[in-house]
C-alpha cells in the first residue's frame, strides 16, 4: 500500500480541456495566427503552458511570454471554471486522507491557478502540498515537480494522464499509474512504461483500497409551478461539475411501473377515482421506484436527484384530499423505512404566482384542477412539513432568476454534502 500519492492536475483530478482549447484559441485569434487542430490542442494539456506555445506553434521565448499573457486574459477571469472534478475523484481521495496517505498536486499549471482551482472545487483541503511553475518560470519538469512535493521515506505513487507524469515517476525514482481517462494517447502512457495503467477512476480506486461510498438522495419539493424542474436541471450541472455521479429521476415514474401508474394519476380526466385510490396509487408507484432505482442508484454512488417523493403525498392526498396522515404514511412506510431522503430542498414561492407560471406552461393535468382550496392546503402542508422535519427539509426562496435561486440551492447542497461528509 502506498502512503504518499502525487497527482498531476489537469486531464487527471480534473478535465479541463475546454477551458484550455478555449484559452489557446483565444490567443492565437489575437496574434493573428493559424488555428490548431484538436490533436494538437489535446497536447496543451500538462506540459508548462509556454512550453506547449513554443513546442506546437513554433514560437520563440519571447513571444511565448507575450501568448501566456493573452491567454491568462481569458483563463483568470472565465477559462479557469470550464473545468470539471472527474467522477470519484473526489470520493478517492477523501478515503485516502481518512486513511492517513500523504497526498499532493505536481503540475505544469502554474502553482497560484492550480491553487485556485483545488480551492474552488473544495479538493485543496485533501492535499498536503501543491508544486507547480511559480510566477515567471516558463520552464518547469516534471520531476522537478514531484521532488518539491515528495516525502522522505515513503512508498509514494505518481498518477498522472502523459508520459511526462510517469517519466517524472521514473526520474524521481517512485511507482507511477497510467490515467487513461484523461488527455494522453494510451500508446504513449503504455510506452512509457508505468507501474500500474488505470482505465478508469474506479481502476485507480481498487488499486489503492478505496470502498464504494454510498450516494446522497436528494428530493425536490414545491407547489406546482415553484421552479423545480429548472432548479433540479442547474443542480444537476453543479454536481456534475464538483465530480459527483449524478442520476436524475421523478415521481410518479422513474421506472416502467411507475411511469404506466403516473400515467392513470396523472391523467387530465379523473374517470371517478376516489382520493383513497389516487393515494395508493402513488405509493405502489413509490415502493416500485425505491427498490429499483433509488437504493440501488445510491448503492452504487450516484446522488439521486428526484423530483418530489413521500412529502408530496403527505401534502396532497394527506393535507390536499384531506385524508388520514397516519394512513397515508402507513401505505408509503417502505419509503420511510428504507427510501427517506437526506435532504429535501422546498422551493417556496406564493401558490398564486406558482400556479400562473405552471398554466401558462402547459395544459393543467388531473390534480392541477383540483382547486384554489386544495392548493392552499397543500402550501400550507409542506411549509409544516418543513417545520417538523427542520433537519432534512430545507425551504429555498424561489423569487429570483433561475441563477440566482441555484446558488441559494447550491450552498443549501454543498452544506448538507459537508454534514455528510462528502464534499
Amino acid at each position: 500500500m502506498y502512503n504518499a500519492v502525487i497527482f498531476d492536475l489537469d486531464g487527471t483530478l480534473t478535465d479541463s480541456g475546454e477551458g484550455i482549447f478555449n484559452c489557446v484559441r483565444y490567443t492565437l485569434d489575437k496574434m493573428n495566427r493559424p488555428q490548431l487542430d484538436d490533436a494538437t490542442l489535446r497536447r496543451f494539456i500538462g506540459p508548462p503552458l509556454a512550453e506547449s506555445f513554443m513546442n506546437y506553434c513554433g514560437m520563440d521565448e519571447d513571444t511565448a511570454r507575450e501568448a501566456t499573457r493573452f491567454y491568462r486574459e481569458r483563463y483568470v477571469p472565465i477559462g479557469w471554471k470550464e473545468n470539471t472534478v472527474y467522477p470519484g475523484i473526489r470520493a478517492l481521495l477523501r478515503h485516502l486522507k481518512k486513511q492517513g496517505v500523504y497526498l499532493a498536486v505536481a503540475t505544469g499549471k502554474p502553482q497560484t491557478t492550480a491553487q485556485t482551482v483545488l480551492d474552488y472545487f473544495g479538493l485543496s483541503e485533501y492535499m498536503d502540498q501543491i508544486a507547480g511553475p511559480m510566477a515567471g518560470e516558463l520552464h518547469a519538469n516534471k520531476a522537478d515537480l514531484i521532488r518539491r512535493v515528495l516525502p522522505d521515506n515513503c512508498k509514494a505513487l505518481m498518477v498522472g494522464d502523459t508520459a511526462g507524469d510517469v517519466k517524472g515517476g521514473h526520474d524521481t525514482g517512485i511507482d507511477s499509474a497510467a490515467a487513461l481517462w484523461g488527455y494522453g494517447t494510451e500508446e504513449s502512457l503504455l510506452n512509457a512504461k508505468p507501474t500500474h495503467v488505470c482505465k478508469t477512476v474506479s481502476d485507480l480506486m481498487t488499486l489503492l483500497g478505496c470502498p464504494q461510498e454510498k450516494g446522497l438522495f436528494i428530493t425536490f419539493e414545491g407547489v406546482d409551478g415553484c421552479g423545480k424542474t429548472t432548479q433540479m436541471n442547474l443542480l444537476e450541472k453543479q454536481l456534475i461539475h464538483f465530480g459527483y455521479p449524478v442520476y436524475r429521476t421523478r415521481e410518479p415514474g422513474g421506472c416502467p411501473i411507475a411511469e404506466d401508474i403516473r400515467k392513470i394519476v396523472l391523467s387530465q380526466e379523473d374517470g371517478g377515482m376516489c382520493s383513497e385510490t389516487e393515494a395508493l396509487l402513488f405509493a405502489a408507484a413509490r415502493a416500485q421506484h425505491v427498490k429499483q432505482v433509488i437504493l440501488p442508484k445510491t448503492k452504487e454512488g450516484h446522488t439521486v436527484i428526484c423530483d418530489r417523493f413521500v412529502d408530496s403525498s403527505l401534502v396532497y392526498q394527506g393535507m390536499g384530499r384531506e385524508l388520514s396522515m397516519d394512513w397515508v404514511k402507513l401505505i408509503n412506510r417502505i419509503a420511510f423505512e428504507s427510501g427517506a431522503p437526506d435532504m429535501t430542498v422546498l422551493l417556496r414561492l406564493p401558490r398564486e404566482e406558482s400556479l400562473r407560471r405552471r398554466n401558462a406552461s402547459s395544459t393543467p393535468d388531473r390534480i392541477e384542477k383540483a382547486g384554489d382550496a386544495f392548493f392552499a392546503r397543500t402550501e400550507k402542508g409542506f411549509d409544516q412539513l418543513a417545520a417538523e422535519n427542520p433537519d432534512r427539509i430545507i425551504p429555498v426562496d424561489a423569487h429570483g432568476t433561475p441563477d440566482e435561486v441555484a446558488e441559494r440551492v447550491w450552498q443549501a447542497v454543498w452544506a448538507k454534502l459537508k454534514e455528510a461528509a462528502l464534499s
